[in-house]
């Protein structure tokens, strides 16, 4: 008798987690309805006044055998566990990530192949200050072999006193001298609006440090189909790097070039800190080529060679830095610019220094 009351509980006992699991899994699909709800309407996923909530109705229907503390565990753990359902949702693969597309995205531009793993050059001065200028950095670029050229038309300051660039005339000028050079320009836009008419006269839109996290930027810029050289905010974790760079992605625009240009920390021996590291961690995370910008990381022309280096050895699919025709008389960041014979002579190293590698590896 005893053993058929056993087997009968038993087989209660087995109803009873069935039935538990049929109401955890019913639990977990409302609970995904409420996350979809949340994600439209930009709410957090966790809400600890709704869990208090929760705990104090249990705490009022709880009629035994169980202890509260033990009711309590049991439901916390059931929260936790939803919660970790709502983040697993969240937490899809990235359109960037190397996990959604193993193979590495090259982007053309002027002929020239970024991200094929032979390192790529972007020279140029820091604002485009007239025809003359542009023309006597682009002479030398082209002299050397190179394609491309960067240079601000539009320079956000960090003082509203400073040169903000001569905007739209300053595109009519990089635009004559790359036809006149043949090379493909880069050029840094600040706003949505100015990316509108700044399409005609540009090859790749480059978003600055500071504007990293302009989202309506990203969008925009991500809406075009021209490639984008987005640069890493001054103090922008890696992951929000590559997000930002989702941002882009999100509207349709693949050819997203990566720029690691220092990030702000306690040290003043340089402009900003060079986060090398970055650049494998970038190439290991996501599929788009990574470049190195060693004048904003720096902020000195005789840590530009080593820098460059250093980066074109850890792996990097490029180097930006700026050159102007006499940096004394610079309209912006005169210390960090290379002269023309010193960019000759920064070029021809660093030439010799690939060739080196290159046979050492």
């Amino acid at each position: 008798m005893h053993q058929q009351d056993l087997e009968s509980l038993r087989s209660q006992i087995d109803s009873l987690n069935l039935e538990i699991l049929r109401l955890i899994n019913e639990r977990a699909s409302v609970v995904e309805e409420i996350g979809k709800i949340k994600e439209k309407q930009g709410v957090n996923r966790y809400d600890p006044l709704r869990e208090r909530h929760m705990l104090d109705l249990i705490k009022e229907n709880n009629n035994g055998p169980l202890n509260q503390m033990t009711v309590d565990y049991i439901f916390k753990q059931i929260f936790k566990t939803a919660l970790k359902q709502l983040e697993a949702e969240k937490k899809k693969e990235l359109l960037v990530s190397r996990k959604e597309k193993s193979e590495d995205t090259v982007i053309n531009v002027n002929g020239e192949l970024i991200g094929t793993g032979a390192p790529s050059f972007v020279f140029g001065p820091c604002a485009v200050e007239s025809y003359e200028q542009v023309a006597a950095v682009a002479a030398t670029i082209q002299e050397k072999g190179l394609k491309l050229i960067r240079g601000g038309a539009y320079k956000p300051r960090t003082s509203p006193y400073d040169f903000q660039g001569l905007g739209l005339e300053g595109l009519k000028i990089l635009k004559d001298v790359s036809k006149e050079y043949g090379l493909g320009v880069i050029t840094e836009i600040v706003t949505p609006a100015d990316l509108d008419h700044a399409l005609d006269y540009i090859d790749v839109i480059q978003i600055g440090a500071r504007n990293m996290q302009n989202f309506e930027l990203l969008k925009a810029a991500g809406a075009t189909n021209k490639p984008v050289l987005l640069k890493r905010g001054l103090a922008a974790t890696i992951d929000e790097f590559i997000h930002a760079a989702e941002y882009i992605m999100s509207k349709g625009n693949e050819n997203i070039i990566l720029c690691e240009r220092g990030i702000r920390t306690y040290e003043k021996a340089t402009r900003n800190t060079l986060d090398i590291s970055a650049v494998p961690i970038l190439k290991q995370e996501t599929h788009l080529p990574v470049m190195v910008d060693v004048t904003h990381s720096t902020g000195r022309r005789d840590l530009l060679l080593p820098c460059s280096k250093a980066a074109i050895a850890i792996g990097a699919d490029g180097v930006m830095a700026e050159v102007h025709p006499d940096p004394s008389v610079a309209l912006s960041d005169q210390q960090q610019q290379m002269d023309i014979p010193t960019f000759n002579a920064y070029y021809e190293e660093l030439l010799k220094f690939m060739k080196q590698y290159e046979v050492s590896k």
